[in-house]
């Protein structure tokens, strides 16, 4: 196979994912990173997306690429990045996030909160040449790994909103998505809705962790004031306040669930149970 695919974020979990099932096709993947030493399974290639001027090797001669893009910190490159990534590759598949509007502003500037990056990214890529298809994933398994330092130190996870209800996906799932996308067997320009094959609370969730374990794990449910004091040491202002609020949300209204991945992918999404026990080394 001739086809050449860029994948960005090639050292993150779902970049990674991006990087060995596409290995396992044959085409050939280059692989951007800071630090090309540490990409395996691709030709490595140094780069920085907040700093577009240092793409140039990464661009040239390449069919498609795969976008991962480090929202809120990198919005003031956004427009730098998508002109120079766009002039050079004709099929950008871009992981972005279920919320943004379906038609957004290409005139639209971010504001500082993650669904506000993506959708300012996705009106860059409207507004530029060639192709973008979108994936528009739910929340993703792997950030309940911002519990490990806790469950590795007891048996009681202190949380917020343990009732809030969401569709959470693998990243192997969302991986391999991207990788039918980027080898046009799905349609090109299309706006995919991502996510896992259930709507479990956090509870449920720490449950199957602790199960993955072999331990029962109990949730000390924060309330919310006290969660965005703690989380405040770790983002920047507002951010947490945004973290918690959407979390809060789930409670209602349980996140959105599709069958999205079994649809392009021929096989059903991976359940939180699986990625826990994928992941169990993660939490010990």
């Amino acid at each position: 196979m001739d086809t050449t695919i860029l994948v960005t974020g090639a050292t993150g979990r779902v970049g990674g994912q991006v990087v060995r099932q596409l290995a396992d096709t044959g085409a050939q993947v280059r692989a951007l990173a800071r630090d090309p030493a540490r990409v395996t399974g691709a030709e490595p290639v140094a780069g920085d997306l907040t700093r577009p001027e240092t793409l140039g090797p990464a661009l040239s001669d390449v069919d498609a690429a795969f976008l991962v893009f480090p929202s809120v910190a990198g919005d003031r490159a956004a427009a730098a990045l998508v002109d120079a990534l766009t002039a050079a590759v004709p099929h950008v598949v871009y992981l972005s996030a279920h919320g943004v509007p379906d038609v957004p502003d290409p005139e639209a500037a971010a504001d500082g909160t993650i669904l506000g990056s993506h959708s300012y990214v996705e009106g860059l890529l409207a507004a530029a040449p060639g192709t973008a298809t979108l994936l528009r994933a739910s929340g993703f398994a792997a950030n309940t790994l911002g519990w490990a330092p806790q469950i590795r130190a007891g048996d009681v996870l202190r949380w917020f909103h343990p009732d809030a209800r969401r569709a959470l996906v693998h990243e192997a799932d969302l991986a391999a998505v991207a990788v039918r996308c980027l080898l046009g067997d799905v349609p090109a320009g299309g706006r995919h809705h991502v996510t896992g094959p259930q709507q479990l609370s956090q509870v449920e969730q720490l449950a199957a962790i602790g199960a993955a374990l072999g331990r029962p794990l109990r949730f000390e449910a924060l309330a919310p004031d006290d969660a965005v004091r703690e989380l405040s040491d770790e983002f920047p202002p507002g951010l947490a306040e945004a973290i918690v609020a959407g979390q809060g949300a789930f409670v209602e209204t349980p996140e959105a669930m599709t069958r999205e991945v079994e649809a392009l992918t021929g096989r059903p999404a991976r359940t939180f149970a699986e990625w826990a026990r994928d992941h169990a080394a993660d939490f010990r």
